[in-house]
């Protein structure tokens, strides 16, 4: 699903994202670009990351391909 439609950024690419060590919207902000057009998707992104990373999926997580 489209988290970010001014970037194009998907959730998927947002947890691979915290897969690779981003923690916060200023991450996702650096490397994906997300919430900085038009700032719509910073709650969503936020709640995303904020899902993942309480979910432990991140110590499961494989850092493929960051």
């Amino acid at each position: 699903m489209y988290i970010c439609i001014c970037h194009a950024v998907t959730d998927r690419e947002i947890q691979q994202a915290a897969k690779c060590g981003a923690s916060s919207l200023d991450d996702l902000s650096e490397t994906l670009n997300v919430a900085t057009s038009c700032g719509q998707c910073s709650s969503c992104a936020r709640e995303l990351l904020k899902e993942f990373m309480s979910s432990g999926s991140q110590l499961e997580a494989q850092a493929d391909g960051c």
